[in-house]
């Protein structure tokens, strides 16, 4: 019993030891680094603008080979984009779709934010582009990224308003790229080849994504797939292939895929650039990365069949481009072809006409649990209006799930903290024999009709609930910059407040402070909801019964502070969630402490506040 004491406390902590170092050691220095990276990129962009057709390198020296992105899109004609929600343009040259910025997201939660951009050309620093073509072995006089396309002037692509792009080779070929675009997020490509010869030809189609580099904080966060996703393979062998970046560069520089359809391409944490080729198609997919200038080159890409061109005759290629915010309803109305099925329906087996595609969100290991946890904070969403208060209505459901069982637990609670004055008797008339008093302990829980493993029960069962909503926070978009009240504009990210300045009464930046500020404004941040969540564990705590071994007890009575300071660096949508499952726990075992006239520290302290001793609280 002795030993098992020891260890246990070794390891809280060791655990305890390894926590703190981490967030001093590694959160901290990464934090004040990324700051700086911001600090200089924010000064290199000013310059850029400053400077038409010259960036800066973090060090603030001239980078001539990166172009601003105003000046790498003046390095081709262009046709522009318009919809409710993108805006940007489509190089001739190479008729590409390399410019667009998603009207209905800001970078910030400030209201005079730019919006967020997706795709940028070629030749600015990470370019991200499709593109679109044909391939055939030693033909001459296909386009590539240096053809200039032609467009009749005064062309706009809009929903129900298509552009057509023309080139002829010179060599007996016509090419036609007709771009449609729906109101939301999908392109329609289709490209067709006449050949006005005399000899046939063998063509294969083919459609990539590439970015030219990538930030450095893409493809770090662990718990968020940010690469190479895709579901290919063929009929019941399709599933989900997955490259994050880094892994996708060392490990397989290039991995192959066979497929009858499915889909591929590349993404960040909220936003998606994927290819569709016809569901019918047998295509070869690609993940690969290569090297140009220094620059790693992600490419995702797929090539249809080979197919012959006889004079006369002219081959038709259809593809379409997903590129915009992963919104779960937005993915699933595209899987099912305008026809999800309701929350009710989720795991509706009709055919989809995109495999797995919201599966472009990372749901994780724990789907199970992911996808209903969102389905509800969505219909609760529609029902309230504000994301907060649906996290606080799907944590009141899931105490009235997990009630039976947690009714159960607190009353066993409640029962051994009753019986602690003869358990404290036990305990000192069997000092010396351990095994003696364990003895008697158990026969007392016999006689009491205690279960002291049922405490255990109830965290258990929430633990990978409480894993599954932080992922759900983390990963999908509907929870970005998504208000709650007062100072709270964004539940997916920490709360802003901080007690350094008084929680703002101060007007000082602790971040700023010489030295320690990567402290103040890292691990040492503490905002007002982790501190309510840290008052509410204590309270929990001071409710359960005490622990055994007089050690252990002043360590759980550590918890409360270290789950404070650790919490503080979550989404405050996961504190608010936690937070108000400490209240309704509060509630429920008040309850029953107050049916089986247990002391609790509640009564406690409305005894002090009347001025009534503390013996008088229950």
């Amino acid at each position: 019993m002795q030993n098992d004491n020891k260890n246990t406390l070794m390891f809280i902590v060791s655990a305890f030891v390894i926590l703190i170092g981490y967030q001093f050691f590694i959160l901290g220095p990464q934090q004040k680094k990324a700051e700086a990276e911001a600090r200089a990129k924010q000064a290199a962009q000013a310059q850029a603008k400053a400077t038409p057709g010259v960036t800066l390198d973090a060090n603030g020296n001239p980078a001539p080979l990166r172009l601003s992105r105003d000046a790498a899109k003046a390095q081709s004609p262009r046709v522009v984009v318009d919809t409710p929600t993108l805006s940007g343009s489509i190089a001739l040259k190479g008729g590409r779709i390399d410019d667009l910025l998603l009207r209905k997201y800001a970078e910030t939660t400030d209201k005079n934010s730019p919006p967020v951009e997706l795709f940028r050309p070629e030749g600015a620093e990470h370019a991200w582009f499709a593109d679109f073509g044909w391939a055939g072995a030693n033909l001459p006089g296909l386009p590539d990224s240096r053809t200039v396309w032609t467009a009749a002037p005064g062309q706009v692509l809009r929903p129900n308003s298509p552009v057509t792009l023309t080139y002829e080779n010179g060599l007996g070929l016509t090419f036609t790229r007709v771009i449609a675009i729906d109101d939301q997020a999908m392109f329609t490509v289709t490209d067709s080849v006449k050949n006005n010869g005399t000899q046939g030809l063998q063509l294969a189609p083919y459609a990539a994504v590439q970015r030219q580099g990538i930030h450095d904080t893409l493809g770090k966060n662990q718990i968020v797939h940010e690469g190479a996703i895709g579901v290919l393979g063929s009929g019941k062998d399709q599933k989900l292939e997955l490259a994050k970046y880094q892994k996708w560069k060392k490990d397989k520089p290039l991995t192959s895929f066979d497929s009858v359809g499915g889909w591929a391409g590349i993404t960040d944490k909220y936003w998606l650039a994927a290819l569709i080729p016809s569901q019918d198609e047998t295509i070869k997919a690609q993940y690969r990365v290569t090297q140009a200038g220094g620059t790693d080159i992600y490419d995702v890409n797929f090539v249809g069949p080979t197919q012959a061109l006889n004079p006369g005759a002219t081959l038709v290629q259809k593809t379409r481009l997903f590129a915009g915010a992963k919104t779960v309803p937005l993915l699933r109305k595209y899987e099912y072809n305008g026809q999800a099925p309701a929350w009710w329906q989720f795991w509706d087996s009709r055919k989809a006409e995109i495999p797995r595609f919201d599966w472009a969100v990372d749901w994780g290991m724990f789907s199970m649990f992911t996808r209903p946890i969102f389905n509800i904070l969505e219909i609760f969403y529609k029902m309230v209006g504000n994301f907060g208060l649906a996290i606080m209505a799907l944590t009141v459901l899931l105490k009235l799930i997990l009630y039976p069982m947690a009714d159960k637990s607190y009353e066993s609670m409640a029962k051994i903290k009753k019986i602690q004055p003869e358990v404290e008797k036990l305990k000192a008339k069997h000092k010396d024999d351990p095994a003696k008093q364990q003895q008697e302990m158990m026969q007392l829980y016999q006689k009491e009709k205690i279960n002291p493993m049922m405490g255990c029960l109830p965290m258990l069962v929430q633990i990978p609930v409480f894993y599954s909503l932080y992922k759900v926070l983390t990963v999908t978009i509907e929870m970005r910059h998504a208000p709650f009240f007062g100072w709270i504009q964004d539940l997916s990210a920490r709360d802003p407040s901080t007690m350094f300045n008084l929680f703002g009464l101060i007007p000082w930046d602790p971040a700023t402070a010489p030295l320690i500020g990567s402290f103040l404004g890292g691990p040492l941040h503490i905002g007002v909801w982790p501190l309510l969540y840290g008052f509410t564990m204590w309270l929990t705590t001071a409710m359960n019964p005490p622990a055994g071994d007089p050690i252990q007890q002043r360590i759980f009575q550590l918890f409360p502070i270290i789950f404070t300071f650790t919490l503080s660096q979550f989404a405050v949508g996961l504190v608010i969630y936690w937070c108000w499952s400490n209240v309704l726990t509060i509630i429920q075992q008040y309850i029953i402490m107050r049916r089986y006239k247990v002391e609790n520290p509640i009564d406690k302290i409305i005894a002090r506040l009347k001025g009534k001793p503390a013996s008088a609280a229950t």
